[in-house]
C-alpha cells in the first residue's frame, strides 16, 4: 500500500506490525515467520493492544489481518506450550482469559475486518479467521482444529468457530482434528472466498472498494445490529429496537449527508474511490 504509516504496537516485541494507509485501511500483520506465526502470551497481548487501539480510532475504515511468511498461523507456540505444561490451574486460567479477551476484542472490533489467509491456519488460528467479518484464503491454505491431538480442546475459540461453521461441522472437525482444504473451508463458511495466491490481495482490495464507498458510522452500526439481532425472536422489543435504530440513523449527520447526496445525485463526503 502507498503512503502507509507503521507502528509497533508492543514495547515487548516486534511480533505485530500495524500499518495504516491514506484511506484509513489498517493492516495488522503477524510477524513471526520463523515459527509460522505461532502465538504466545506476548503476541496475544500485542494483538489485544492493537485491536483495541484501532477500534477506538475514528479514522480507521477497515482492518486487514495478515501474516508474513509461508503460514498464516500455526497455532500455539511450542515454547509457550512447554511453559503452560508446568502452570498451575490459576496460571492456565489467566492465560486462557488473555486469549479469550483478544478473540473477543477482534470479534467485536467496530470496523469491518478481513482475514488474509495463506498456508497453514491451525488450532487457535482458526479462531482468528472465524472472528473476522470476512476471510479470503489461498486455495493452497490448510486448516485444522488440532487441539484434541494433544489431549486438549478448542475452548476459547469455540464460540466463534461454531458460529462460523455451524454445530454439525464443528462436531466433525473438533473431534477428528483432520486437516481440511481451503475449498472445504469455503463450503462450511469459515472462508468467504477461496482464490489463488496471486488473487488474494486483489480480492481483498475489491471488498475494500465497496466498504470505502459506505458511511463509516453506518457500517459500524450495521455490524453492531447483526450482533444485537442475531438469534433473537422478532418480538415487540426487537421491532421497537430496530425501528429506533433506523430513526436515529436517519436524523444523524451521516444519515442526512447520505440522503442528501442521493437526492442531489452527488457523492457523499465519506466516499473514497
Amino acid at each position: 500500500m502507498d503512503n502507509t504509516t507503521s507502528q509497533n504496537d508492543s514495547a515487548m516485541s516486534e511480533h505485530v506490525i500495524s500499518e495504516v494507509d491514506e484511506r484509513g485501511v489498517a493492516t495488522v500483520t503477524l510477524n513471526r515467520p520463523e515459527v509460522h506465526n505461532a502465538f504466545d502470551d506476548v503476541l496475544i497481548n500485542s494483538l489485544t493492544q492493537t485491536f483495541t487501539r484501532l477500534g477506538a480510532d475514528d479514522s480507521i475504515r477497515a482492518v486487514i489481518l495478515a501474516s508474513k511468511g509461508k503460514s498464516f498461523c500455526a497455532g500455539a507456540d511450542l515454547n509457550w506450550m512447554k511453559r503452560m505444561a508446568g502452570y498451575s490451574y490459576e496460571q492456565n486460567l489467566n492465560d486462557a482469559n488473555a486469549l479469550a479477551n483478544m478473540l473477543h476484542t477482534l470479534n467485536t472490533l467496530p470496523k469491518p475486518t478481513i482475514a488474509r489467509v495463506q498456508g497453514a491456519a491451525f488450532g487457535g488460528a482458526v479462531g482468528l479467521v472465524a472472528c473476522c467479518d470476512m476471510a479470503i484464503g489461498s486455495k493452497m491454505s490448510k486448516f485444522c482444529l488440532s487441539e484434541v491431538k494433544l489431549g486438549l480442546i478448542p475452548a476459547t475459540i469455540s464460540p466463534y468457530v461454531i458460529q462460523a461453521i455451524g454445530e454439525r461441522n464443528a462436531r466433525r472437525y473438533f473431534t477428528t482434528a483432520e486437516v481440511f482444504s481451503s475449498r472445504r473451508a469455503r463450503r462450511i463458511g469459515l472462508l468467504s472466498e477461496s482464490v489463488t495466491e496471486e488473487e488474494l490481495d486483489s480480492t481483498i482490495e475489491s471488498l475494500l472498494e465497496h466498504i470505502l464507498k459506505n458511511g463509516p458510522n453506518a457500517v459500524t452500526a450495521a455490524k453492531q445490529l447483526i450482533a444485537d439481532v442475531a438469534n433473537r425472536v422478532p418480538d415487540d422489543a426487537l421491532r421497537n429496537m430496530t425501528s429506533e435504530r433506523i430513526a436515529n440513523t436517519r436524523v444523524s449527520s451521516e444519515g442526512q449527508e447520505g440522503l442528501g447526496a442521493f437526492l442531489q445525485k452527488r457523492r457523499p463526503n465519506w466516499y473514497i474511490s
